[in-house]
């Protein structure tokens, strides 16, 4: 004999596809009640929207953020493409600046460029796609096809860490260029002769830091091509430490190293100390940034501090005052930085 199964109607939590309209029904209330209450419009009735919410908690409901955007034109997220998470500079920046969107109800969907021109343009498209309410990129250079796409999508956009964008534009950093001119002076104050520049990655912003410490040699008669020490790979502390070997066998001697970045002179800190060659009193050694740890190395790195966490507040708060369409009365924001004299140099 043959036995008919019951026809059970499958719950929409065991489906795990729970829409507006199931919310709607269990809440005895129309789905647009339900759209009303969920965004807190005051229209809605208090009862109603404590009904709504426990309706909503029971099946599990969560909201469609896309969905929502594709319905009301309106999106809730920032596009925010960054070079590296491999540095805690653009940690500690991100932190900052997702937590000041989260905070004016905006959520981050957030891509990483490798300082790849093409790779930036790639993840533009796919983030345009997805109709960003903002968006947030780092510093001013990129392609001219990536540049037409941020033009032609109307889309908010600041840009980080840099001081200077064209009319129209808007930004939240400091002067690269200033920074690595004031620490290059600090250096020949201390009464050092010939002091190299040791770089890695070649970022735009570390090139905006070495022409500073051209300027400053040049401005005091000590410039030298020689001492450019200019490394494409990504910046660490094994090539620090490599390039610290490398530049102390350079003659004439030199006797001060500026670091474009504080992982690469904490590098050459370490190989000092195992090759037993004293710094400052042999060579002094500067680094960029102020990264965690600079402070505990031996001896402490003498460095520029950047302010990473202001700069993603800021850029933050601007970018939320744009997409809501308030008047920004001061496009360009420069938070400065601050030389962290310590021992090294």
């Amino acid at each position: 004999m043959i036995q008919k199964r019951s026809s059970v109607p499958t719950s929409p939590r065991a489906t795990g596809h729970v829409t507006l309209s199931d919310v709607a029904q269990l809440a005895g209330v129309s789905p647009i009640t339900v759209s009303r209450a969920l965004r807190g419009e005051r229209a809605v009735a208090p009862e109603l929207v404590a009904r709504v919410k426990q309706a909503a908690t029971k099946l599990g409901y969560s909201p469609n953020p896309a969905a929502r955007a594709l319905a009301s034109g309106q999106s809730s997220h920032v596009a925010v493409l960054i070079p590296m998470l491999s540095n805690a500079l653009f940690v500690d920046l991100l932190e900052a600046l997702q937590l000041t969107l989260r905070q004016a109800g905006y959520q981050t969907l957030i891509g990483i460029t490798h300082y790849d021109a093409s790779e930036e343009e790639s993840l533009l498209r796919e983030q345009l796609l997805h109709r960003p309410a903002g968006l947030v990129v780092t510093g001013l250079e990129r392609s001219e096809a990536t540049r037409s796409l941020m033009a032609q999508s109307g889309v908010p956009c600041v840009h980080l860490m840099t001081d200077e964008a064209p009319v129209g534009a808007y930004c939240v950093g400091f002067s690269q260029r200033d920074a690595g001119r004031d620490l290059t002076r600090h250096l020949l104050n201390k009464g050092h002769q010939r002091i190299a520049f040791a770089a890695a990655q070649l970022d735009p912003r570390t090139l905006q830091r070495l022409e500073g410490w051209r300027q400053a040699l040049h401005a005091a008669g000590r410039y030298e091509a020689t001492l450019e020490w200019l490394n494409p790979a990504p910046s660490s502390l094994s090539l620090g430490a490599r390039m610290f070997e490398q530049i102390m066998g350079q003659q004439p001697a030199v006797d001060a190293i500026f670091f474009c970045n504080d992982d690469l002179a904490q590098g050459a800190l370490l190989a000092a100390l195992r090759l037993g060659i004293a710094v400052p009193q042999r060579v002094a050694i500067a680094g960029f940034n102020d990264l965690t740890g600079s402070d505990q190395m031996v001896p402490p790195l003498t460095t520029v501090r950047t302010p990473r966490a202001e700069i993603g507040q800021a850029a933050g708060k601007m970018l939320v005052a744009l997409m809501q369409g308030q008047a920004i009365d001061t496009p360009c924001i420069n938070l400065g930085y601050s030389l962290q004299l310590r021992d090294s140099a």
